[in-house]
């Protein structure tokens, strides 16, 4: 067994520029693991997808018709992810209000307690606007349920 002792001569200036370099390489792989990595990513509209997961509902405003004898109004709920925000009528005629006085407080009732709860269970309405309770509430269970995930 012959044993040849070989020497290898380094370059100062090339021992700092590889390590330069090989720290940049590093830097590099950790932004990317922290970016596309494992654990909390950022969705389209800047929420985190881990809290997105937690989220009830999609945010934004969603719609449910009534038609009452030819008159067509709308029931519009607002969500944020986790709660609903906002009940209220729109594209309601002056003559379907007159028809049906009874529809804008009935909405009202219902709403502080859909508020209060942020549910439909144990929802209470008066014997005197039972069935008026009972359209919206089936109108505000729909436009609901389009903002379930």
């Amino acid at each position: 067994m012959s044993s040849k002792t070989k020497i290898v001569v380094l370059h100062r200036k090339e021992v700092v520029l590889s390590a330069v370099f090989l720290g940049f390489v590093i830097l590099i792989i950790v932004l990317l693991l922290a970016v596309f990595g494992p654990g909390k990513h950022s969705g389209a509209d800047g929420t985190d997808t881990a809290e997105a997961l937690d989220a009830a509902y999609i945010p934004g405003v969603y719609t449910s018709s009534i038609e009452l004898n030819s008159n067509t109004f709308d029931v519009q709920v607002t969500v944020d992810q986790n709660k609903i925000t906002d009940i209220s009528l729109v594209n309601l005629s002056e003559s379907t209000t007159a028809m049906y006085p009874l529809m804008e407080p009935a909405l009202e009732d219902l709403a502080s307690q859909i508020y209060t709860s942020q549910s439909f269970d144990n929802i209470t309405y008066s014997d005197d606007n039972k069935y008026t309770s009972m359209l919206l509430l089936d109108a505000i269970e729909t436009a609901v349920e389009k903002a379930r995930k």
